[in-house]
């Protein structure tokens, strides 16, 4: 396993603790300690996956997740004390994968770690999952959405959801069934999380084209909906 994880908190018990059950796991792991560290040394560092406290000095968490999204689509896992709704619906709108709230089990930890890189990482075994429809093609084997023929950032489960919709044209998901297919049953996250990414793409893809649609089926879920001429 070669896997690097990049562990940002300033509390360096929380870091070492983690570096140890991480090693143990046979992860590579680098540790800073600050946020404008993490900005500056992730392309660097060249992680797999980050483990992103949210209280942090120089930047918080979500100012970090917010400037590496800008760039990157590492797989970004949100550390927090804070377990209210608004927090977490905060961390996923700005792009994070999965969320943990302290105190945490190391053990979950490890978990989330690895179903997260599961459904990130691409194996070049796998054949090529891609759709294409008017000004919209989607690559789940290169992690590429690009609208117009250009490439429009999208973080990994952006993207897994939109391939997954868009894979069953005009076929109607609830936000269970999605949360249960796209994130999986390691996910504890609830129905809102379907909400806020939708949310996020449909500001990539409202209007591009008249062909088809992200839809909303009240009472019900979404659907990626093919329109009839």
């Amino acid at each position: 396993m070669n896997e690097k994880i990049m562990i940002v908190d300033d509390d360096q018990n929380i870091c070492e603790l983690l570096r140890l059950y991480l090693s143990k796991e046979g992860y590579a792991t680098e540790i800073l300690n600050d946020g404008q560290s993490a900005v500056d040394l992730v392309s660097t560092i060249k992680p797999n996956l980050i483990l992103l406290d949210i209280m942090l000095p120089e930047l918080d968490g979500w100012q970090v997740c917010r400037k590496i999204r800008a760039t990157s689509n590492v797989p970004i896992i949100m550390i927090t004390a804070k377990s209210e709704t608004f927090d977490r619906i905060l961390g996923l709108e700005l792009g994070a994968d999965d969320y943990i709230v302290k105190p945490f089990e190391t053990k979950e930890v490890v978990a989330r770690i690895k179903a997260v890189l599961r459904r990130t990482s691409n194996s070049v075994s796998e054949p090529v999952k891609e759709v294409h429809y008017d000004k919209l093609s989607i690559n789940l084997t290169n992690y590429e959405m690009k609208v117009n023929g250009v490439q429009v950032d999208t973080p990994p489960k952006e993207l897994e959801l939109i391939f997954h919709l868009a894979s069953n044209p005009n076929r109607v998901f609830t936000r269970d069934q999605l949360l249960d297919e796209v994130w999986g049953y390691e996910f504890y996250g609830d129905s809102r999380t379907i909400d806020v990414h939708v949310k996020r793409l449909r500001e990539k893809l409202e209007g591009v084209s008249d062909e088809w649609e992200l839809r909303t089926v009240w009472s019900v879920g979404y659907k990626f909906e093919l329109k009839k001429n």
